[in-house]
């Protein structure tokens, strides 16, 4: 079993696309998620410049690429925010100071689909923030969120080697359907609401 972080350290919050700081929070996990995913598909790619188009807009754009989609975003507390804060004041400088309270780990974005169908993508911790339950809560904040808005079900597809992942879905009561999306190993999970 994974180290656990107390559940009151991980705030998932909507992210704020006019926030400046927040859009390059996203940016630099979003580029994390891309990076890592095109290294597992045996892609050597070393920089966003050299990503599909397609993703190296969601890197470099988010707020123009994600405008109809609600972005969720894993915070935890720094534990050397104290250390940080005193930092802060002593440059006298307060967005450090707002930085230092808590640290962008994770992402998850939600997509509309219609008929009552959301997709969630991008669904990415920091590694160095794996085992804490991020991803989860991230997940149990999407699931509130369906809820909330109506959704009769949720979607994702993941590819078939992060079986960690497959798993997590799955013990949320995820399961496998047709593909909408005909990419090799890519698997399709959905769960009714």
């Amino acid at each position: 079993m994974g180290r656990r972080a107390d559940r009151d350290a991980i705030a998932v919050v909507p992210w704020d696309r006019r926030s400046a700081s927040q859009r390059s929070e996203l940016a630099a996990l979003l580029a994390a998620y891309h990076l890592q995913t095109e290294s597992e598909k045996g892609t050597s790619v070393v920089s966003i410049e050299h990503l599909p188009v397609r993703y190296a807009a969601e890197v470099t754009g988010p707020q123009h690429v994600f405008v109809d989609d609600v972005v969720l975003i894993a915070r935890v507390r720094d534990p050397d925010v104290n250390q940080d804060r005193e930092l802060a004041r002593d440059l006298d400088r307060s967005q450090d100071l707002e930085r230092a309270q808590d640290l962008a780990v994770g992402c998850l974005v939600i997509t509309s689909r219609g008929a009552g169908v959301l997709e969630l993508r991008r669904l990415w911790t920091d590694p160095a923030h794996r085992g804490l339950g991020v991803a989860s809560a991230l997940l149990e904040a999407a699931h509130a969120h369906a809820a909330r808005v109506g959704a009769s079900s949720l979607r994702l597809s993941v590819w078939d080697w992060r079986t960690d992942a497959i798993g997590l879905y799955e013990r949320l009561g995820y399961t496998g359907v047709d593909p909408w999306d005909d990419r090799d190993r890519l698997c399709c999970l959905e769960r009714a609401l």
